[in-house]
């Protein structure tokens, strides 16, 4: 009797270490695979900060699933966004990488989206978009000055290019010709090197990962930052920002250069159980810690600058507080673009 009794507690001790010991959070995920939904095609920058962090956030999420790049390129990445909202699971299996303009289009253009970008889920950001417009060295225009008398003919394949490219033409009166044909970054620099367009925009880190070459033998020219401010590495390359030519034309332009702020960042749909939330962001910020991925990112020399998924959500919150006038400004310029 009193070895059953003994066996019979230490039975009931064991289970309740076990229920103790679970983690349902590693337990959903052991064995699944996390579809990550890039919304450009394969080899431009999205696409690069998108399969080096797949290669490395499983690792750090419990029950280490492993992580799967889905590219679905479409409408300036409108059609990723429109998937991650109304058709993608909601259970935490699905993260996304869109265009960081679409916050500032959906105040501004709204047509074609189906989302709520402020009700993503926003897992955290890995670095903020320093992007440059640059030219092909036989372009006509060698600075951005000249294009306000020159035609410069710009590749726009996202959200974020051709809206800033429109406000440049429309609001400031350079003289671009806006294509938005094609896919990519990587379709459009093949299409300046054979000089069917002259310039396109591009992340400066994923530009000088890609185009070395291109930036030692002088191939091409810096033309503009993309931002409000100037890189370091860049002190005589004019910031966006630098154009404007009063007060009211300066907050403009920082309106529209705030994706710059959200840059190469990770969400997820909405409706999600908080908890998975949670581990995805606490699994992104170690990510962001690790030692293995830091070395990797700067051997192929992406930058990082993260923020934390709370952090990015609140950024969200005041982008969507942006003042009606200015909204309505910004409105007419893209409506005149069409």
């Amino acid at each position: 009797m009193r070895w059953t009794t003994a066996c019979a507690a230490l039975a009931a001790f064991l289970t309740n270490q076990t229920a103790a010991n679970a983690d349902p959070i590693a337990d959903f995920y052991k064995g699944k695979d996390i579809a990550l939904i890039v919304g450009f095609d394969v080899g431009g920058g999205y696409d690069q900060y998108a399969r080096m962090i797949a290669r490395h956030l499983g690792r750090n999420i419990p029950g280490a699933p492993n992580v799967v790049i889905q590219n679905m390129p479409g409408a300036g990445g409108v059609r990723a966004a429109n998937q991650l909202y109304n058709v993608s699971a909601r259970d935490g299996t699905v993260l996304g990488m869109i265009d960081q303009a679409l916050p500032t289009q959906q105040l501004i253009e709204p047509e074609g989206m189906k989302t709520d970008v402020g009700r993503f889920n926003w897992i955290g950001r890995i670095a903020s978009n320093g992007a440059v417009l640059y030219a092909w060295h036989t372009a006509p225009v060698k600075k951005i000055q000249d294009a306000f008398g020159t035609e410069l003919i710009v590749s726009s394949s996202g959200q974020s290019s051709r809206m800033l490219s429109a406000l440049m033409k429309n609001q400031l009166g350079l003289q671009l010709k806006i294509l938005t044909g094609y896919k990519g970054t990587s379709e459009a620099r093949i299409a300046m090197q054979r000089e069917e367009i002259h310039a396109l925009t591009q992340p400066l880190s994923a530009l000088r990962a890609e185009s070395a070459t291109m930036i030692s033998e002088r191939k091409i020219n810096m033309l503009l930052q993309m931002g409000a401010e100037r890189h370091p590495d860049l002190p005589d390359v004019p910031a966006l920002v630098d154009l404007a030519r009063n007060d009211d034309e300066r907050r403009l332009l920082s309106m529209m250069v705030s994706g710059a702020r959200i840059g190469r960042s990770l969400l997820s749909p909405p409706a999600q159980p908080v908890e998975r939330v949670a581990a995805l962001r606490a699994a992104f910020t170690k990510t962001m810690q690790d030692e293995v991925y830091v070395a990797d990112m700067k051997r192929v020399g992406l930058d990082l600058d993260p923020m934390t998924g709370e952090e990015l959500q609140a950024m969200l919150v005041e982008i969507a507080s942006t003042p009606p006038a200015l909204i309505a400004q910004a409105r007419k310029m893209a409506e005149v673009a069409k």
